[in-house]
């Protein structure tokens, strides 16, 4: 029970992305182009627990020294229209072309530092002093876990 209750604090909870319209109205009056559609999702990371630290025996300091904290997010769905004007060389085949990437779900994890050597348990063949031992320091790898994809279409009127 307790192992679950640890793996579910350390995954970050249920993040989202707020759904932004890009604004080019004033290009189109200014212009007088039509302009593209834009409209977007600006990411909300939500961090989660960090990890907690676990003590090996004849070690006085955890291991992580730094935890990991895992941090996610949704990459809202992106999707630009644009008109395209004469397309097969006419105006009745005036059409519209679009890049849209779909909404991802995206998760991190932070490095952590783990030191090993620096503080070891009191022997008790020494005098309760501590045997010298080399030191150790050591970075985790940082994560990054997606799928991002990106999707091409042309239309035309039928």
């Amino acid at each position: 029970m307790t192992c679950m209750a640890a793996a579910a604090a350390a995954t970050p909870a249920a993040a989202s992305s707020v759904p932004v319209g890009v604004p080019l109205d004033a290009v189109k009056t200014t212009l007088g182009v039509d302009t593209p559609r834009v409209g977007t999702g600006v990411p909300v990371p939500v961090v989660g627990a960090p990890e907690a630290p676990r003590f090996h025996k004849g070690d006085m300091l955890p291991t992580p020294l730094l935890p990991v904290v895992p941090i996610g997010t949704d990459l809202g769905g992106t999707l630009v229209t644009s008109p395209v004007p004469n397309l097969l060389g006419e105006p009745e085949t005036d059409g519209e072309g679009s890049v849209e990437a779909p909404a991802t779900r995206l998760l991190t994890r932070t490095p952590g530092v783990v030191a090993g050597g620096l503080l070891k348990a009191p022997d008790a063949s020494n005098s309760g002093i501590p045997n010298l031992t080399a030191p150790e320091l050591g970075l985790t790898a940082p994560e990054l876990t997606g799928a991002p994809s990106a999707l091409l279409g042309l239309g035309t009127p039928r």
